[in-house]
């Protein structure tokens, strides 16, 4: 199965596509950016008249609607391919076995299921928001060993090491979006930019999110500099006039329902749901962890832990009025372990 080299394809899935006639490959062709040619398109395009006879192997169900691009499964079965063999069906609802469908009703050939698992795990958070409506969301933390995110005076800089450091700048080149709270903000001034050697996104992405009930935070903050693209979330009585002000530093500015003295968490990821986020990092900071997991809407978890500790009242990864009873508390399915030089990530799994 030919895997996509596109990264940046979201919303859309990763998918590669290769032709094969009498045993040899005459087209490959991968889905290299969101509004760009299909794979299916690119590997025809490559193989011209000798994708007459061949077999079509794809990662993904080809497209049956009109999106962005007209439908590959009108284009695959006028080009006379005579089989398709595709790894996993399109979870996506303007396709979920249409593609297929169109296919047989042209005379060629469907198998499905080769390769299923690794086509999943390769679009993992594509079928999760798909199928969920929502973004797939990971919360992300830097601590101690005795699960600290700052000391008693509130120095965070740094927890972890530099490998480290690289390896969450890696992770946030692969979501779609970042978000903090203003607390976080305010403390940090982050600017939740992908800090990496080489990395050239130009579309904006991934987004900057903010939760910011009050608008608390400045326009002059680091969020609302440079290139990437901010979006502000705040409640309905939150003032016009510091609204305005940050719309004039280009930030998108949603309100949303508050559920206690929190942001609705789901009205937030119903939006960036539509926008399309397919998959968010939430770097904190303790209370917004608290409350994603509170609402049941953390998925994973990756946390960088040093060999440190920080002991006496400082802040914990995760605050909140926490569990009173240990078979209330949160569980997590280990995914993996990773060394990082005198540093540790660990990814795992919230269990529903």
């Amino acid at each position: 199965m030919a895997q996509a080299k596109g990264r940046y394809v979201s919303p859309n899935p990763r998918v590669g596509a290769v032709l094969v006639k009498n045993g040899k490959i005459v087209g490959e062709g991968a889905h290299r950016q969101y509004g760009g040619p299909h794979a299916e398109i690119a590997a025809l395009k490559e193989a011209g008249s000798r994708a007459k006879g061949a077999i079509l192997y794809v990662t993904l169900e080809p497209c049956s609607h009109y999106g962005k691009t007209p439908p590959c499964a009108k284009a695959v079965s006028e080009a006379g391919v005579v089989k398709v063999v595709a790894a996993m069906k399109d979870p996506f609802p303007l396709v979920a076995g249409g593609g297929f469908a169109l296919l047989k009703k042209a005379g060629i050939k469907v198998q499905t299921g080769v390769l299923e698992t690794e086509a999943k795990k390769m679009n993992e958070s594509f079928v999760f928001s798909v199928v969920r409506q929502r973004p797939k969301v990971i919360l992300k933390a830097a601590i101690t060993l005795d699960g600290k995110i700052a000391t008693a005076a509130g120095k965070s800089k740094w927890i972890t090491g530099s490998l480290a450091l690289k390896k969450a700048h890696q992770m946030r080149s692969t979501v779609d979006a970042v978000l903090v709270g203003s607390g976080t903000a305010l403390i940090d001034n982050p600017s939740l930019t992908v800090r990496l050697a080489g990395y050239g996104r130009e579309d904006g992405w991934p987004l900057r999110v903010l939760l910011d009930s009050q608008l608390r935070v400045k326009p002059t903050a680091k969020l609302f500099q440079g290139s990437p693209k901010t979006l502000v979330f705040t409640s309905p009585k939150a003032s016009l006039v510091r609204e305005r002000a940050l719309r004039q530093r280009g930030a998108q500015v949603f309100r949303v329902p508050l559920k206690g003295k929190m942001l609705s968490l789901e009205a937030v990821l119903k939006t960036l749901y539509t926008l399309p986020v397919r998959s968010l990092l939430v770097e904190g900071g303790a209370e917004v962890h608290a409350s994603f997991l509170k609402e049941k809407l953390a998925d994973e978890l990756a946390l960088f832990i040093a060999p440190k500790i920080f002991g006496g009242h400082s802040v914990g990864w995760v605050g909140g009025a926490g569990v009173l009873n240990p078979g209330q508390a949160w569980q997590a399915k280990l995914i993996n372990i990773e060394k990082l030089d005198g540093d540790f990530l660990i990814t795992a799994r919230l269990k529903e």
